[in-house]
């Protein structure tokens, strides 16, 4: 008991016998086919690994990406294209600055500027300079000789003085700077008194261009030029700007000094072409101011400066009173030294009215203080009337100068009112330096 037989005693219903004859047994399952037929595959290792391409399949930014490579693949076709033609035209264009530096050589640089004399032929023509006499010289083929005529400016070459070019705007550079393009602010009102002079000027120079007819009507020539003298700081110069100011005719001015030049002939020259811009621009008025710089009295002269600038003063004789009628242009000179000019260039019919400048009187003194205060603050206590009737001698530019003081005295004491006492220090101050630094009443 115990003792269970060999071979399964204790062998359980379900278990399988050891000589398989159980017919339950599971069935003979076959293996699984081989994955693939054929030799098989080696991995890849190395470079061919490297260079096979796995398939992709294209997105939508890789599109992008490739359209922008294709864009980028135009321009350097384009520029491809741009840096062959540029290799192609390098010639013609290397051709072309070489014809053109054998031109400017031809010309030369700097080229000398010079007055076309007279022509010869179409090739040929007789030139003058200002620092030379006249050259018999050739014309180049290209400069248009249509617009070339007697008295013309031209560009000659440096060496050889032939025409090489032509100065399109003939007028002289210093007569155009001489033209006032932009009128002065001054007008007759901001001049005190000067009544009878002003209405001299307005009958010389204003009514001739205005109204004509005026003077053809009663038969009579209407007067060339005016002259303005009189003490320094009368108001000369003053009115010639309030002339200029009131007519709409072109307003030419002229500082005696500029008609002074270094070379032979040069100073004519330039009253010639004063004049000529003037007639050309007519109705005009030349404004010559200070003219005692070129037109004082001859005399014989001992030095070559001297003698040009009396040639200067006789071509500005011939220009006021020559056989060409000066037509629309009026002249007015200005001068504080009237004694020291020649006797021909005051003569009527050069000048026909003398209009003198004199130191301004009572009344004239007062409208003068009342022009240069008008726009100043003055104090309560500002008595005018005190310098008005003073016994000194004033010019109207003195006044000025005291009105001006005066409110700097006034701006240096931090004060917007000008009193009395800041035009009693400034008109102290103005006549001590008018006396040339020697305080009044030192020396008895």
């Amino acid at each position: 008991m115990g003792q269970g037989t060999p071979g399964g005693l204790n062998r359980q219903p379900g278990d399988r016998k050891p000589d398989g004859s159980d017919k339950k047994d599971k069935k003979f399952e076959p293996a699984a086919p081989p994955a693939r037929v054929g030799r098989k595959q080696r991995k890849q290792k190395g470079s061919e690994a490297a260079s096979r391409l796995p398939t992709v399949t294209p997105l939508s930014k890789c599109k992008l990406r490739l359209l922008k490579l294709e864009r980028i693949k135009d321009y350097l076709l384009m520029e491809e294209e741009f840096v062959a033609n540029q290799e192609r035209l390098k010639p013609q264009e290397e051709k072309a600055e070489e014809d053109r530096s054998k031109v400017d050589d031809l010309r030369g640089s700097p080229m000398s500027v010079g007055n076309l004399e007279e022509m010869i032929d179409e090739n040929h023509a007789i030139v003058s300079s200002s620092v030379g006499p006249e050259y018999y010289v050739g014309i180049s083929s290209f400069v248009d000789k249509d617009q070339l005529e007697p008295g013309c400016a031209i560009l000659m070459h440096n060496k050889v003085l032939s025409v090489v070019g032509l100065l399109q705007d003939d007028v002289d550079p210093m007569v155009s700077v001489m033209k006032v393009e932009k009128a002065p602010l001054e007008s007759y009102a901001d001049i005190g008194g000067l009544d009878a002079q002003i209405q001299e000027i307005k009958e010389a120079v204003e009514l001739p261009l205005t109204h004509p007819e005026l003077y053809e009507d009663i038969g009579i020539k209407p007067p060339k030029g005016v002259i303005l003298y009189g003490e320094p700081g009368t108001g000369k110069t003053l009115l010639a700007k309030a002339v200029a100011n009131s007519t709409s005719a072109t307003f030419l001015r002229v500082v005696g000094s500029e008609l002074i030049q270094k070379y032979l002939g040069d100073g004519p020259k330039l009253v010639r072409e004063l004049f000529r811009v003037a007639d050309d621009l007519s109705p005009s008025i030349v404004f010559i101011d200070e003219i005692d710089a070129v037109g004082t009295k001859r005399y014989d002269a001992h030095s070559g400066g001297e003698r040009e600038i009396q040639r200067t003063m006789l071509e500005l004789l011939n220009q006021l009173d020559g056989f060409d009628s000066r037509g629309d242009v009026k002249v007015i000179l200005a001068t504080n030294k009237i004694e020291s000019l020649d006797p021909a260039l005051l003569r009527p019919g050069r000048i026909d009215r003398k209009i003198e400048f004199p130191l301004p009187d009572i009344k004239t003194r007062r409208r003068i203080f009342q022009i240069h205060t008008s726009r100043m603050t003055l104090a309560d206590d500002v008595n005018l009337e005190e310098f008005v009737m003073t016994k000194d001698e004033f010019s109207g530019a003195d006044i000025k100068a005291i009105c001006t003081e005066a409110g700097l005295l006034a701006l240096r004491e931090r004060r917007m009112k000008v009193t009395h006492p800041d035009f009693k220090k400034a008109k102290d101050k103005v006549m001590f330096k008018k006396k040339e630094g020697v305080p009044e009443g030192l020396y008895m």
